[in-house]
């Protein structure tokens, strides 16, 4: 998939379930910088290790996982809510359940997306500017995702693209 298309097909939707607020150009950047650190092949379910039988603990284009991401937009006080409502607009019947809403993240980009967007805004400090890869990177690995394996390597060249993109669109910052 294109940068193109995971904004058309998972943010832009996943926004509009969300207030307008939350949809900035800079929200923008950080899920795409984020989905190309996390998951920039799209496989959609964390790729383990040949012969493993563990059971793949992070699914989505964001590569969540159940105990942390999920469960933290869940029931963290300033995204629970708008969770739910995200969870029921995308037909989740028990929304509640960390693993009903894990398990839809392989298969469902627009929730995927809106909880990348919600895990964001739970952290409680604002989005770092844009191009502002040291405090995005301890945004996303120090306080939000806490990758086991951060490759610090790829995360410039993330930044890079995903600011590329950003610069063509027509949204405020």
């Amino acid at each position: 998939m294109t940068l193109q298309a995971i904004y058309d097909d998972a943010i832009r939707p996943a926004l509009g379930l969300l207030p307008i607020r939350m949809t900035s150009k800079r929200a923008i950047y950080w899920m795409l910088a984020i989905h190309l650190q996390e998951d920039p092949d799209c496989r959609r379910v964390q790729v383990m290790p040949a012969g493993s039988t563990m059971e793949p603990p992070a699914r989505g284009l964001w590569q969540f996982e159940q105990g942390g991401g999920v469960r933290g937009v869940l029931f963290h006080p300033r995204t629970g809510e708008l969770a739910m409502k995200v969870c029921q607009e995308r037909g989740l019947v028990k929304p509640l359940e960390p693993r009903a809403v894990w398990l839809r993240l392989a298969e469902d980009d627009v929730l995927a997306a809106a909880f990348a967007r919600l895990l964001l805004w739970s952290d409680g400090y604002p989005l770092p500017p844009i191009g502002d890869e040291d405090a995005g990177w301890a945004m996303y690995c120090d306080r939000l995702w806490r990758p086991g394996r951060p490759h610090h390597e790829r995360w410039p060249a993330n930044c890079l693209s995903a600011e590329e993109f950003v610069a063509g669109l027509g949204v405020p910052l």
